[in-house]
């Protein structure tokens, strides 16, 4: 009698035929794989074979010199060790040359070079497109509005006008002469950005609560309060937003979900195992990082919609134009009015996502290392006080004229960005072969890294990097065109730049009037690397309030 074809027995041996010719298949892709990843290496190596390194694992890189948040230690040594130039292995098939030397950043920074892919993409969750415009302590996502198809619109500068629309004044224009936009309008960050900086210590809502933490006389994590106020000063300058965020659960809310973003794009970089997508959405981090993308995404949705709801009750929009200058998020409103659906909803917050994170985050970074800085250096603080008490006089309020009337604080506050950059370093992946002044080369496709923070502490550059020492910019001194990048450069560089240097002045002008700063020597800051310069441990400081010779007299 005949075996049924349908029989268990066959059934299972075909079932196994199955498995074995997958697994031979799977075996044989990750032999190829393999193979891909070894001549990679091969190439890697090849290329790089003009830039010695420190010895690194062929599968797990410099993983081990690079532990615990060292990074920024070891980058130092490396400076000392390794001229213009090192390469971080990240792990056996990816490396980055870490830049740090101002002539091959003056190459890099003059090219066209696209961000670094690799690193950038994992911003896309949260700011929906790659970052365009260069910028450290502002972002101006305008840069994108060519990547979306808007190419006849175009940001023109001003000179004349310094100060009347800040910096100088930005307009908007139509370049092939269709619909014209308010070509004579400016956006509203001039004068009027004083307005909208409040200090976390001014108004009857803060009062109480500044007035009890400093009355416990214990040390005070001023990045937090800091991160508050600069999301409170872009948010009145950049979205017309009224109200006071620094009180407003739902912006502490989003200050945290911007730090824990920080924190996750910067480990999954280093991780082997979270560059896959999907694979990153089914860890915790991946997790995490939708969360916290979902918060941040919260926020702005409600500015963009409290502002178009804003601009419907002002009525026509000839009207608006006619009578108010434009801030960011008008423009991009009124850009998208005026020319269909260009610009979608998840456009419109992919830009406010960027800008908002740029204008505020890197500014908080900057000023809270700033007050650390001369809170450690207690007699060049002293003289900044008395700089700035001579400037205003008593009951006197601080102007835009002032802000170009403090050369000694300048001084500090550009030696505490040498120090404590807030942006440590920027991606690229050379789109064609370079070769630099000293005869060494790169082949295109190799990610560089312009580390910001190494070549503020290049000895070579910089003599004893570790001194605070404001007399390096005094008036006259000759420094290297590249030396000093705390907002990038090149075509590229910082286009809020001077909103940013005003923002710090203001900052620390009003701070020091009001408090003596000193430092809480039990927890010295530790700076580590993340999308912004951080302190490991946070920066506490004591603030020691000062008779107030100086009463804000409708001052804000």
């Amino acid at each position: 009698m005949s075996v049924s074809v349908l029989s268990p027995s066959r059934l299972l041996g075909d079932v196994s035929g199955i498995l074995q010719a997958a697994s031979l298949l799977i075996l044989l892709l990750l032999l190829i794989k393999a193979v891909q990843l070894y001549l990679h290496r091969q190439w890697l190596l090849k290329a790089l074979q003009q830039f010695p390194c420190p010895p690194s694992h062929w599968l797990f890189g410099h993983i081990q010199e690079l532990q615990q948040d060292q990074e920024l230690q070891r980058i130092q040594k490396w400076v000392e060790t390794f001229p213009s130039a090192c390469p971080h292995w990240l792990w056996g098939g990816k490396v980055r040359v870490q830049l740090y030397d101002p002539d091959y950043m003056k190459v890099i920074l003059g090219r066209s070079d696209p961000k670094s892919h690799g690193s950038y993409r994992f911003l896309a969750p949260w700011i929906g497109i790659e970052i365009h415009g260069e910028c450290k302590a502002l972002l101006l996502p305008l840069w994108n509005l060519q990547h979306k198809g808007l190419e006849e619109y175009a940001i023109l500068l001003d000179s004349r006008t310094s100060y009347a629309g800040w910096p100088g004044q930005w307009q908007l224009q139509w370049q092939h002469g269709q619909a014209k936009m308010s070509p004579t309008q400016a956006l509203a960050w001039g004068p009027g950005f004083l307005h909208g900086f409040k200090p976390p210590w001014e108004g009857n809502e803060h009062q109480d609560k500044w007035e009890e933490l400093l009355g416990q006389d214990s040390p005070l994590e001023v990045f937090q309060h800091v991160s508050l106020m600069t999301l409170d000063t872009i948010m009145k300058c950049a979205f017309s937003h009224q109200g006071s965020i620094q009180v407003d659960r739902n912006s502490q809310s989003y200050i945290q979900a911007i730090s824990d973003l920080n924190n996750l794009v910067f480990s999954r970089v280093r991780n082997a195992f979270h560059q896959n997508d999907t694979i990153y959405s089914l860890t915790s981090a991946g997790r995490w990082t939708h969360r916290a993308c979902q918060l941040a995404h919260q926020h702005t949705d409600q500015v963009i919609q409290l502002r178009k709801a804003q601009l419907q009750k002002e009525g026509e929009l000839e009207k608006i134009k006619r009578k108010r200058h434009l801030d960011f998020l008008d423009i991009l409103l009124l850009a998208k009015m005026e020319n269909g659906s260009i610009l979608s909803d998840k456009d419109l917050r992919a830009e406010v996502d960027t800008f908002m994170f740029e204008g505020h985050d890197t500014t908080a970074s900057g000023i809270s290392w700033i007050l650390y800085a001369l809170a450690t250096h207690p007699k060049h603080q002293e003289r900044c006080r008395e700089e700035i008490h001579s400037l205003l006089g008593d009951g006197a309020s601080i102007t835009w004229n002032h802000l170009d009337q403090m050369p000694y604080t300048t001084m500090c506050i550009k030696e505490a960005l040498r120090l404590y950059p807030p942006v440590p370093g920027i991606g690229r992946e050379l789109s064609t072969p370079v070769t630099f002044p000293d005869g060494r080369s790169l082949p295109k496709g190799i990610m560089v890294l312009l580390s910001i923070y190494g070549l503020h502490h290049n000895p070579k550059v910089w003599p004893n990097p570790e001194v605070f020492d404001p007399f390096r910019f005094a008036p006259g001194s000759a420094q290297h065109s590249h030396a000093f990048l705390p907002f990038s450069g090149g075509s590229r560089n910082c286009i809020g730049k001077q909103f940013a240097m005003n923002e710090l002045k203001v900052a620390t002008a009003l701070t020091l009037l009001r408090f003596e700063l000193l430092p809480d020597p039990t927890r010295i800051p530790i700076p580590i690397a993340r999308l912004v310069l951080k302190s490991k441990n946070g920066i506490h400081l004591r603030l020691r309030r000062l008779p107030n010779p100086c009463e804000d007299k409708d001052q804000l």
